[in-house]
């Protein structure tokens, strides 16, 4: 099987990939059934925001170390700084394949360069897409047709904004449906919130050389850590370093007042490499110092 390689550094490198025209140098929407040419095995190195909603036969992305099936009436998206190899299960002719790409370039001194960072799900993996409804396919179907006629509009001094505007309001739709989509895996997702809790649990109660990070717990799900941090979060309240923080914080308190520990021995066993890191996230949630808060127990 020989595979491509391609590096989308531009919109105009992944419409001569697929043998598309280019109608804006920093955005398009793309329908592969136009394309001239459809490569089924390839690796592609992202430079620019895309997003893809597949309509019909299924193929598998290999994101990281693991293979994910990307199957019909999902939504994938991949942010600059992305690769993913692609192989279609079956290969095919004219995919029945629609998306927007996008350049930062485009979004630059725009409302949009300011909320980019909000919408995570760009940093999903595939195994955690989007499975839309009818209704919302049809709702990210007309946003991306409005995108589509200012694209193909004639430019003008207006182009750029209102290019970024529909591009914004296709996206806030995504988040939404994003958030439903957490709603309705709420049991799915609760059993991962109750794991990643009792591992924490176990993680603490054993000297470590490491601190434990989001990373860490999210690799231990499966998912990517932007997925892992908004499951936690809307799941919770709260997001899951703030819940590793005050576990150890909490964990601390016990060996502060239980035991003739020393501040430094501590600190190293939940795996701070520097004492002053812990006695000033320990400060930051109490307001009182490691040393403050043993004397405060020994006075009770």
């Amino acid at each position: 099987m020989e595979r491509q390689r391609l590096n989308i550094d531009s919109i105009d490198a992944y419409n001569r990939f697929y043998g598309l025209s280019t109608k804006h140098p920093l955005a398009a929407v793309i329908d592969l059934k136009e394309a001239k040419q459809w490569p089924n095995h390839f690796t592609v190195e992202y430079g620019v925001y895309a997003l893809y909603l597949k309509n019909n036969s299924a193929c598998t992305i290999r994101y990281g170390r693991r293979n994910y099936d990307y199957q019909a009436g999902t939504i994938v998206s991949f942010s600059p700084g992305q690769t993913v190899d692609v192989d279609m299960v079956e290969d095919e002719i004219k995919p029945d394949v629609v998306g927007l790409l996008f350049s930062p370039d485009l979004i630059y001194g725009t409302p949009l360069a300011d909320k980019i960072k909000d919408f995570s799900f760009f940093d999903y993996t595939e195994l955690e897409s989007l499975h839309l409804s009818d209704e919302e396919r049809r709702q990210f179907l007309f946003c991306l047709n409005q995108v589509r006629h200012e694209i193909e509009h004639p430019v003008d001094n207006h182009s750029s904004a209102l290019i970024s505007a529909n591009i914004q309001l296709l996206i806030e739709y995504l988040h939404r449906f994003y958030d439903r989509q957490f709603i309705t895996r709420h049991k799915a997702n609760s059993d991962v919130v109750a794991r990643f809790q009792r591992q924490l649990k176990e993680y603490v109660a054993t000297p470590q050389t490491v601190l434990p990070g989001v990373a860490f717990f999210a690799e231990k799900a499966n998912l990517s850590p932007g997925y892992f941090s908004d499951l936690v979060r809307k799941e919770t309240g709260t997001t899951p370093k703030d819940i590793i923080t005050l576990h150890l914080v909490e964990e601390a308190k016990h060996r502060l007042a239980s035991a003739d520990s020393d501040i430094s021995e501590i600190a190293y066993a939940f795996g701070f490499e520097y004492p002053a890191h812990f006695s000033r996230m320990f400060k930051r949630v109490t307001g009182l110092s490691p040393t403050e808060f043993r004397i405060k127990v020994s006075q009770n």
